[in-house]
């Protein structure tokens, strides 16, 4: 039985990810999972990983965030990809490295040996990424104070996204960039027309 195929799809908040993913994940068949708390372990975690009420340093943030992502992959990811069933993914380990890496400053080079260590080698086969300016992400919709990233300053979400694009730009057969600006029926048709070109 052949592996499944794995498709991540990254983005600063309110760029319309979750939406593609769970419209790409329906449409294929495939399992759709988020990060982070997708598994009861996880629903804890992203109480204390998002309540802006809880100071903890960027570190602590990472790790907590590793933490969910190793028993999410252990638990939900490998076993569906291990069955031959393809998964498609709001957000992976490109969200810490754009995040806690680029935003909060987290050494990158540390992030990623904490990353091999949480996930192994579970890697996307592909990740899309739906590009967005930070200013039009919050015309969409109205930031939630009580959440520890969307609260965060202007300057923060520039970092994240300058960090996505980065990243995409390390590597561009892994990663697929669309404008995230026109509609949804727009990104949506170029987001199709890519993803037709794999084995699903």
């Amino acid at each position: 039985m052949s592996r499944g195929l794995f498709v991540v799809f990254e983005g600063i908040d309110g760029c319309g990810k979750s939406t593609h993913a769970r419209r790409v994940a329906q449409a294929h068949g495939a399992l759709f999972v988020f990060e982070p708390g997708d598994t009861p372990v996880g629903v804890d975690l992203r109480h204390w990983i998002l309540d802006a009420a809880t100071p903890m340093t960027p570190a602590t943030e990472a790790l907590l965030l590793l933490a969910d992502r190793s028993h999410h992959v252990h638990s939900v990811i490998e076993p569906a990809l291990e069955s031959g069933r393809a998964v498609v993914a709001d957000r992976f380990y490109a969200s810490t490295l754009a995040y806690q890496g680029f935003g909060r400053g987290v050494d990158l080079a540390e992030l990623r040996a904490a990353t091999d260590l949480a996930i192994g080698g579970c890697r996307p086969d592909l990740t899309v990424l739906i590009d967005l300016d930070p200013s039009a992400a919050n015309e969409r919709e109205a930031r939630d104070e009580s959440d520890r990233f969307e609260s965060a300053d202007p300057q923060f979400h520039d970092r994240v996204r300058e960090g996505y694009l980065a990243l995409a730009a390390e590597d561009v057969d892994g990663w697929f960039v669309v404008d995230g600006a026109h509609s949804e029926s727009d990104v949506a048709a170029v987001i199709d027309q890519r993803l037709g070109t794999l084995r699903w």
